[in-house]
């Protein structure tokens, strides 16, 4: 078996790890570097400096956070795409819902893992990513799988059940989005049968489980 110190730098997996806790980024940043097929060439604490660290070093894959201030894991995947759609991205988060996998693939990601994965998955993505495929473990396909087969709250849908977790009336959330409150009961019913719910309670339930929404 081959040392690090027998394999060129230009044959190492360049990776770029973001994530805004500390803890977590040292921790993913020594696994990657305890590979001898690996190193870690820059780390970001939020969104934009992951955009920045990509630019500086142009890494073979990024290891992304789903959620991190500043710029959120879809609106980097989105900036970093539009001038590097090449670039292959990796989202780790400690979300599961449907919702959360499936706007980070949509916007370009090549895999979505969840935090608690084994090192040996981690690994693995991120070699099958390096080598240009797709890395979407079977938890993680079963449930884009059945995201798939739900249909798109709206916009306006979604910025109503925020509201209702934050506990708002009709009244407030019509406030709120200036709008009727006949508006929003019309948008809430609707809401409320995409989501095969039957009531207000239920739906928060959903949208949380699915990760349309978050607890702050």
């Amino acid at each position: 078996m081959k040392n690090r110190s027998d394999i060129a730098p230009d044959q190492q997996i360049r990776t770029v790890v973001a994530d805004d806790h500390p803890v977590v980024r040292e921790g993913l940043g020594a696994l990657v570097n305890s590979q001898r097929d690996m190193k870690v060439v820059g780390e970001a604490s939020n969104g934009r400096e992951a955009v920045e660290q990509f630019f500086r070093h142009r890494p073979d894959v990024l290891l992304l956070d789903l959620r991190m201030p500043e710029m959120d894991a879809i609106e980097a995947i989105e900036a970093i795409l539009e001038k590097a759609p090449e670039a292959r991205i990796i989202v780790l988060s400690t979300y599961n819902g449907d919702e959360d996998i499936y706007r980070a693939l949509k916007a370009g990601a090549k895999a979505y893992l969840l935090k608690d994965s084994p090192r040996e998955q981690l690994l693995e993505s991120i070699r099958s990513v390096h080598a240009g495929r797709l890395s979407i473990p079977p938890s993680v396909a079963a449930r884009l799988a059945a995201r798939l087969h739900n249909p798109d709250l709206t916009d306006r849908e979604v910025e109503i059940v925020r509201l209702m977790l934050a506990g708002k009336s009709n009244k407030e959330i019509g406030a709120s989005l200036n709008i009727t409150e006949g508006t929003v009961k019309v948008h809430v019913r609707h809401l409320l049968r995409k989501l095969g719910a039957s009531g207000r309670a239920e739906a928060i339930r959903i949208a949380l489980d699915r990760g349309i929404v978050h607890l702050t």
